[in-house]
C-alpha cells in the first residue's frame, strides 16, 4: 500500500469516527424514547420528535450551511461542525424540558447536516473514480457502526443511569471525532467549487436530480415509519423486554452494517440499477414485517432483514447524485450532496411523524405496511430514473458512433 494510500484510509477513518459520533446522537433517541417521555411526562409520539425535529434540522441545515460555509477551507469546517455538534449535545444532556431538549437538537443536527454533505465528497475525491462508492460507504459505516453499537449502548446506559447520561457520552464521542479530524485528515483537502446562485437553482430545477432526490426521501424515509418507533414494537406488540431490546437493536445494527457494505459494492458500477432492487426488496420485507410483528421469531427475523437494507441504499443514492451533478451542474457537487442529505433527512422527518400519528390513531402495528407503501413509491422512481440513465446512455453511444464515422 502506498503512503497515499495510507493518507487516504486515515482520512476515511477519522470521517468515520465523526460519522460515528454524529450517527449516535441521531438515531439515540430512537432507544430513549419511553425514557425520555416519562422522564419530561409527555407522550411517546411527543419525545418522537427529538427524531423527527433533528431530521428537519440536518433538512434545512445542509443544504443553506454548506452553500454559505463553501469558502472555509474543509479541515477548518470539519473542526467546527464538531465544535457545534459537541455544545449541542452539551445543552441536550442538561435539558430540563422538552423545549430546550428539542432546541439542542436542532443545533446538533445543523452540524449534522453540513458533516455529511462536505464528509461525502471529501471521501469521493481522496480515491480513484471506481472506488467512490466503496469510500462513501466506508464513510457511512460510522453510521452504520454507531447502530450497532452505539445507539444500543446507549441505551443501556439510559435505562441504566438515565438518558441524560447517553448524551454526556456522546459528548465524550464528538471531543474523540473533534481530535481524529484534527490529527487524521489532511490539510490540503480540495477545494469546495463556489456555488453561485443560478448553480443552486439549476440543482433545484433540474429533474434528474429532482427525482433522484425524491427516490432518496421516500427510499430511505419508509424504513423510518417503523425503525423511530422499534423500541415501543418490540415491547408491546412482538412482547419482548426492555433489556431484550437493547440485544436486538445491537442484532439490527449488525445487520446495517453488513448492509452498507454490500451497499457500497453494489453501486460501484451501476447505482440506479443496484438501487431499483434494493427498494423492491426492502418495500417486500416491510409489507411481511405487517404480518410476522406479533409473533416473536418470525418478527425477528423479519425486522433483521429489514435492518439489512434499511442502510443499504445510502452509499448508491449519495454516489448516484454526486454523478449527476457532476454531468449537470459541476460547480455545485457538494450543495448537490447537501441537498441529497437534505432530502435523507426529509424522509427521516416524514417518517418518524407518519409513523407516530399510524401508532397514536390506528396502532403500532400498521406502521411497517405503511412505511412498505412510501419505499414502493420509491421503486416505481427508480424505475423511472433508470428508463431515463439508460436514454442519456445510448444517445451517448450513438454520438459515439456517429463521430467515429465521421
Amino acid at each position: 500500500m502506498s503512503a497515499s494510500q495510507k493518507r487516504s484510509n486515515f482520512a476515511l477513518l477519522a470521517l468515520a469516527l465523526s460519522a460515528f459520533a454524529i450517527g449516535t446522537t441521531e438515531f439515540i433517541s430512537v432507544g430513549l424514547l419511553p425514557l425520555i417521555a416519562e422522564d419530561l411526562g409527555i407522550s411517546v409520539s411527543t419525545a418522537g420528535l427529538t427524531v423527527s425535529l433533528y431530521a428537519l434540522g440536518v433538512m434545512v441545515g445542509a443544504p443553506v450551511l454548506t452553500s454559505v460555509s463553501a469558502n472555509v477551507p474543509r479541515k477548518s469546517l470539519l473542526l467546527w461542525i464538531m465544535v457545534v455538534f459537541i455544545i449541542g449535545n452539551l445543552i441536550a444532556a442538561t435539558a430540563s424540558t422538552v423545549g430546550v431538549l428539542l432546541a439542542a437538537r436542532v443545533v446538533s443536527a445543523l452540524a449534522h447536516g453540513v458533516f455529511m454533505a462536505i464528509g461525502a465528497t471529501i471521501a469521493a475525491d481522496l480515491v480513484p473514480e471506481n472506488k467512490r462508492a466503496s469510500a462513501i460507504a466506508m464513510m457511512f459505516t460510522g453510521l452504520t457502526v454507531a447502530t450497532v453499537t452505539g445507539v444500543p449502548f446507549g441505551t443501556f446506559l439510559g435505562q441504566q443511569f438515565g438518558w441524560r447520561f447517553a448524551f454526556m457520552a456522546i459528548v465524550v464521542l464528538g471531543v474523540a471525532a473533534l481530535i481524529g479530524n484534527a490529527l487524521l485528515v489532511p490539510s490540503d483537502l480540495k477545494k469546495a467549487a463556489r456555488t453561485t446562485l443560478r448553480d443552486q437553482v439549476k440543482l433545484v430545477t433540474n429533474g434528474r436530480l429532482l427525482l433522484v432526490f425524491a427516490i432518496t426521501a421516500l427510499g430511505y424515509g419508509g424504513t423510518f415509519v417503523v425503525f423511530t418507533y422499534l423500541s415501543p414494537l418490540l415491547q408491546q406488540v412482538t412482547g419482548f423486554a426492555a433489556g431484550t431490546v437493547t440485544i436486538i437493536l445491537f442484532g439490527y445494527g449488525i445487520a446495517i452494517a453488513a448492509g452498507n457494505t454490500i451497499g457500497g459494492k453494489l453501486a460501484n458500477r451501476n447505482p440506479i440499477r443496484a438501487l431499483f432492487y434494493m427498494f423492491l426488496i426492502q418495500a417486500v420485507i416491510l409489507l411481511i414485517l405487517s404480518f410476522t410483528a406479533p409473533f416473536k421469531i418470525a418478527g425477528l427475523i423479519t425486522i433483521l432483514l429489514m435492518g439489512l437494507f434499511a442502510f443499504m441504499n445510502v452509499p448508491g443514492l449519495q454516489v448516484y447524485v454526486v454523478m449527476l451533478a457532476e454531468r449537470y451542474v459541476p460547480s455545485a457537487v457538494d450543495t448537490a450532496s447537501a441537498i441529497n442529505i437534505a432530502a435523507f433527512n426529509a424522509g427521516i422527518a416524514i417518517g418518524a411523524v407518519l409513523g407516530g400519528s399510524v401508532a397514536d390513531s390506528i396502532g403500532l402495528i400498521h406502521t411497517p405496511w405503511i412505511g412498505a407503501v412510501m419505499v414502493f413509491v420509491a421503486v416505481l422512481l427508480s424505475a423511472w430514473s433508470r428508463s431515463l440513465e439508460q436514454g442519456t446512455e445510448r444517445k451517448a453511444s450513438a454520438v459515439v458512433r456517429k463521430s467515429a464515422t465521421t
